[in-house]
């Protein structure tokens, strides 16, 4: 794995990068749950942050740290949905020009709310790929700064200010779910953890249907994969051949990883909202997924009746997916 490197994170200035611009979502406990984990369960909601996902965390610490003449010019991002909607935000709040290439599926919620943020959209193809391709192009044609959805350590370290709110409200963390796509969000949070607590254990889930990095870990290198429809949508799209951060930080900072299915998905989507009164999509449901399949790894004897936190990474669906979920 020579192509990737560890990155330090600088956590304390991405907490003062995300300060008034992002919630500290709370630490919900979770009765319904603490059976099937046999221990204390609490979810950390960040479907209800500002913009419906944690992506607007590393937006906000990236395009903080922008410089005048780049804030002028602009900014692209590539994106399925929940980095564009959180790169438009920040962007029109700020008053910078933002573009945002997405691929054609991509749900209409989240083009939506890019647009009505100020944000112009591009549809670049079928797939994730092909609009990173694009924002590429986008980028060296109008000298405008890429924020890259995960393989930025400034972006990671936006998004490990959720493991640092974590470790705030529950000092005494033994176990922590957390979704995993690109590896921005697993990364940061694992980093943020063990940077305080080395005895904690990092869990990453993956839809199967959308597991690049789980697939580049095995493998010892990036790899690339056909992309596959997914309910978790916001999960889909590759790792980038060259990717110099992510992988590495996963590899070295993730305990554990757990791949579940689409049924498995539909259900933790549908219990989220019948049964917890949450919306999240179903990228964002993948850990809770993997707590009511009974997939999680078997506890560590130390780690037995200590809390365990799952994060909900986000929830921007539209009602016509929910409504067409199947019954629990």
């Amino acid at each position: 794995m020579e192509s990737t490197t560890l990155p330090e994170l600088d956590l304390e200035a991405a907490r003062r990068a995300v300060d008034g611009v992002t919630l500290v979502t709370p630490l919900l406990p979770a009765p319904e749950l603490e059976d099937r984990a046999d221990r204390p369960v609490l979810l950390k909601p960040e479907n209800l942050q500002v913009t419906g996902s944690f992506k607007v965390r590393g937006a906000a610490v990236r395009m903080a740290a922008l410089t005048p003449d780049e804030r002028v010019r602009g900014v692209v991002a590539c994106s399925s949905g929940n980095h564009g909607r959180a790169v438009a935000w920040v962007a029109g709040r700020m008053g910078i020009p933002a573009t945002v290439c997405v691929p054609d599926w991509v749900d209409p919620v989240k083009r939506v709310a890019m647009e009505e943020a100020g944000a112009e959209v591009v549809l670049a193809g079928p797939t994730y790929d092909e609009a990173a391709e694009r924002a590429e192009v986008l980028c060296r044609e109008r000298e405008a700064v890429l924020v890259h959805p995960f393989d930025d350590p400034s972006v990671v370290a936006g998004q490990g200010t959720v493991g640092l709110e974590i470790l705030d409200a529950l000092p005494d963390i033994a176990t922590v779910v957390v979704p995993l796509s690109g590896g921005g969000l697993a990364g940061g949070v694992a980093y943020a953890l063990k940077e305080a607590k080395p005895d904690v254990r990092v869990v990453a889930a993956s839809a199967r249907r959308a597991r690049v990095m789980f697939e580049s870990l095995r493998a010892g290198r990036p790899v690339t994969m056909e992309e596959e429809e997914t309910l978790a949508s916001a999960l889909a799209g590759g790792i980038g051949t060259e990717n110099r951060y992510t992988l590495a930080l996963v590899r070295d900072k993730v305990d554990e990883h757990v791949l579940v299915e689409e049924d498995e998905i539909a259900r933790a989507m549908r219990f989220a909202a019948e049964r917890l009164h949450l919306v999240v999509e179903g990228g964002g449901a993948v850990g809770l997924a993997a707590l009511l399949s009974g997939r999680l790894p078997p506890e560590a004897e130390k780690a037995k009746g200590s809390p365990l936190v799952v994060i909900l990474s986000g929830g921007n669906v539209g009602l016509d997916t929910l409504a067409a979920l199947p019954p629990l």
